[in-house]
């Protein structure tokens, strides 16, 4: 049984520059999310052969991610990584503090994100951490290469949370290009949902997939049962964007606190105290964490919620995705590429 058990999983490996670098067994990496990437989740992705990640900025404070980490490891012994994302506020975090704790635990791999991180990416690769940076255009692809980064995460507009707040490409086209244009490794994000996706993803270029809504839907993922419930039922056109007066665009999924939002910007466009009562993190966290209200708070999540129709272990979630894009792969060559013989 052993050796059939090392054989099917020899069979469903797709070693990828990714996985390499990374040293993990597939090409999955579970993005950063808010109160949702706790260390329960980060470690089962990680186990199950993905890449998992704990956001630091779901933490109180720097002390509380340090122990995160060493919950999560003490859950795993295989690579994980740690989200660190800039984003405006009006009270900002203290950034130095949290990669302090970052380099002091000896965390091999971080993804970052969001406004400015050419400080942030400097500090990490001077004490030999891997960097996989999100981008949502080109441009600030080529930025981030500049600066040394090792993986680029290309997180086209059909992605959750925030994409790019300039130009609204979707990854059929932004993959394509980042293939054309970059020199280093990317892996896709935005809208990921299954293994054909991440069979796409690799024929055009990139080098696996950063998949958030889809682990929100699982077994090990930490949060309300009628969170996970909501991203079964729900479909690809069940989500909006919120804060494109405020120039921070984030989208979140279709509910009447986000319907409140888009009428309170539409009246006081730019105006953030005019929708700060109905953005509090305090809710998405109570909703997430206690109630399970889908309604009372905007949280994030994306298209890809079009795709999910179960709640499985990230085990069988990622064996599922790797198997059906080893079988696309495979099944698109049979069909397509006949001999001229």
């Amino acid at each position: 049984k052993k050796e059939k058990e090392r054989e099917r999983k020899e069979r469903m490996a797709l070693e990828t520059r990714l996985t390499k670098i990374c040293g993990i067994t597939h090409p999955i990496v579970q993005g950063g999310m808010h109160y949702v990437a706790y260390a329960e989740l980060a470690a089962a992705v990680s186990n199950a052969g993905g890449l998992g990640i704990i956001t630091a900025l779901t933490q109180p404070n720097p002390e509380a991610l340090r122990n995160e980490i060493r919950k999560t490891r003490k859950l795993t012994n295989k690579p994980f990584g740690v989200n660190i994302t800039l984003l405006p506020a009006m009270s900002p975090p203290d950034y130095p503090a949290f990669i302090r704790v970052i380099v002091e635990e000896k965390v091999g791999i971080v993804e970052t994100a969001g406004h400015s991180p050419g400080k942030i990416i400097k500090t990490l690769k001077e004490n030999g951490i891997i960097v996989i940076h999100k981008c949502t255009t080109i441009r600030h692809a080529l930025a981030a290469q500049r600066l040394g980064v090792d993986i680029l995460s290309i997180d086209g507009w059909d992605c959750a949370g925030h994409p790019s707040l300039t130009e609204e490409v979707g990854n059929f086209v932004l993959l394509a290009v980042a293939a054309k244009k970059l020199s280093i490794p990317f892996i896709a994000s935005g809208g990921v949902g299954n293994g054909a996706q991440l069979a796409a993803a690799l024929t055009l270029g990139a080098e696996g997939v950063n998949c958030g809504t889809l682990f929100m839907a699982t077994e090990e993922a930490p949060i309300h049962p009628n969170i996970k419930k909501a991203l079964v039922d729900g479909k690809e056109g069940d989500t909006t964007h919120i804060f494109k007066t405020l120039k921070n665009t984030e989208r979140v999924f279709k509910n009447k606190q986000s319907a409140k939002v888009l009428e309170m910007e539409a009246a006081k466009p730019g105006d953030f105290q005019a929708v700060r009562p109905f953005v509090s993190g305090a809710l998405y966290k109570k909703s997430f964490q206690e109630t399970g209200d889908t309604q009372s708070s905007v949280w994030s999540c994306g298209p890809a919620m079009g795709l999910i129709d179960d709640i499985p272990s990230c085990q069988v979630l990622i064996e599922r995705m790797v198997a059906d894009a080893e079988y696309v792969l495979k099944d698109t060559v049979m069909r397509v590429c006949r001999s001229r013989l």
